[in-house]
């Protein structure tokens, strides 16, 4: 399968690095065009219709999701690049989308260029680039793209009451009676969803404080949440826990 792809980063040295290692180590793509600004991304995207866009994120001219702004429809997959671990990578996240970190890891290239041979539904692919692009235009991340055995499941954030490790899965609950499975460990949870009011208040329990009821002292202490479920609470955390309810109230 013949890959045709387009790399957009504004420092040409970055490109010629990530061109070789596909060269070399991803021989069934080809790299029609390279590009260094917002405006170049375009053209060379409308006129080399590439099946995948190796994006950086922070380019001089602007930022990766101008370019996806201005192209309607998107019909090609995207890696984006970073050098940096901050808000718009979480937003990525939260999509469930592919990113590479820079310095480029070999084996997470080749990874990341293998699912893109396994062609993702395109509705579901559109869908979360609006999740992305609706996350980046709001002062807070709103929505989440949860992976399943069935796809994808877009979910917004407050309407998540917990979430509960089910050995290397995560079930998720949800405000409308729904519980969502994902294979995911819940420590990857933990830590995307730590800046919006959610806690580990023990090795099987994330919760969201804003649904908690009450603290219960008995039988060595739990949380009553809003859809009247208990979860656990460790000694450890209890403390942490009841201060930071106290500054929520």
């Amino acid at each position: 399968m013949s890959i045709q792809a387009v790399i957009v980063d504004d420092e040409k040295h970055s490109r010629e690095t990530l061109k070789n290692l596909l060269n070399e180590f991803c021989t069934d793509v080809t790299i029609t065009a390279s590009a260094g600004s917002v405006e170049e991304a375009i053209t060379a995207i409308n006129i080399t219709n590439p099946d995948i866009v190796f994006l950086d994120i922070e380019l001089q001219s602007g930022t990766g999701f101008d370019i996806l702004t201005q192209i309607k429809p998107i019909n090609f997959e995207i890696i984006f690049i970073t050098a940096f671990e901050q808000y718009a990578i979480k937003a990525v996240k939260y999509s469930s989308l592919d990113y590479l970190l820079k310095p480029i890891d070999l084996n997470e290239l080749i990874d990341a260029v293998e699912k893109v041979k396994k062609k993702k539904d395109q509705k579901v692919y559109n869908k979360q680039l609006e999740t992305l692009v609706h996350n980046l235009q709001q002062p807070k991340l709103h929505k989440i793209c949860l992976s399943t055995a069935d796809g994808f499941e877009f979910v917004s954030i407050e309407n998540i009451i917990y979430c509960k490790a089910n050995g290397s899965y995560t079930s998720f609950y949800l405000k409308n009676k729904r519980t969502v499975l994902v294979s995911k460990h819940l420590k990857e949870y933990e830590n995307l969803l730590a800046d919006q009011h959610f806690m580990r208040v023990h090795n099987s329990f994330l919760i969201n404080l804003k649904e908690v009821e009450k603290y219960v002292k008995s039988d060595g202490g739990y949380i009553l949440m809003s859809n009247n479920d208990t979860a656990s609470i460790s000694k450890s955390k209890k403390d942490e826990f009841l201060n930071t309810m106290n500054y929520l109230q």
